[in-house]
């Protein structure tokens, strides 16, 4: 997973003569700009401080020594990869620019053809099919202490019977909410609904109510 890292060196300059200073200090406020300059001083020293402490929340690898515990290394490798026809990582999980500032992504994008049929990462019941402005359509599945969340998925959610349900006829899926899954299981396929730019999973991990990176997780499947 990429890292933020702060590569610039330390710049050191001489301080200047105060005289010097005192003199130019005059006449900015003569000019009626010492107000605007310390305005903008202000303002650069919030834009670090928001900046620097996003750097450091980036930064922070949780320990996760916990969620691969609860798994067996042996069982790690039966978990399923959640998409065919994958093409790329688009999108790491984390704080990324978004051109007027940051915000926390809090899964993995991975690349597909429209219409690839997503996999369940692990045997578990469907707790949630989501359908917002955002996720657009999607599931998320509990595995016991674990939570795994798809968006940006193909079809829609109706009510069925008095149950929330995930369509996609084309696909020929149908999930229910409380449905019991088992690992590999096709429940949907990949599409661009929500907020996306272009078809991919949006997959989303958490354990005992704290984000996972899923990165470690493909990781931990692998090794």
């Amino acid at each position: 997973m990429p890292r933020f890292t702060n590569t610039a060196p330390h710049q050191f300059c001489a301080m200047p003569n105060p005289n010097v200073v005192r003199r130019a200090l005059r006449n900015v406020m003569r000019r009626g700009r010492l107000r605007r300059l310390l305005a903008r001083a202000i303002g650069v020293a919030i834009a670090l401080t928001v900046a620097s402490t996003a750097l450091t929340t980036a930064q922070t690898v949780p320990d996760d020594s916990a969620y691969r515990a609860s798994i067996s290394p042996g069982e790690w490798a039966s978990a399923s990869f959640p998409v065919e026809d994958f093409q790329a990582y688009t999108s790491p999980f984390g704080y990324r620019n978004i051109g007027y500032g940051s915000e926390f992504h809090s899964g993995l994008d991975l690349a597909a053809p429209e219409g690839s049929y997503i996999r369940n990462w692990w045997a578990g019941t469907v707790v949630e099919a989501i359908d917002d402005g955002r996720c657009g359509t999607g599931l998320v599945i509990k595995s016991g202490n674990w939570e795994h969340i798809y968006c940006h998925m193909q079809g829609y959610v109706e009510t069925i019977d008095g149950v929330r349900t995930l369509v996609d006829r084309n696909g020929g899926i149908l999930i229910r909410e409380g449905e019991e899954l088992p690992t590999a299981a096709r429940i949907g396929r990949v599409g661009m609904t929500g907020r996306t730019t272009g078809p991919h999973l949006h997959w989303g991990m958490v354990y005992n109510d704290e984000w996972v990176d899923p990165a470690t997780v493909i990781r931990a499947m692998a090794n």
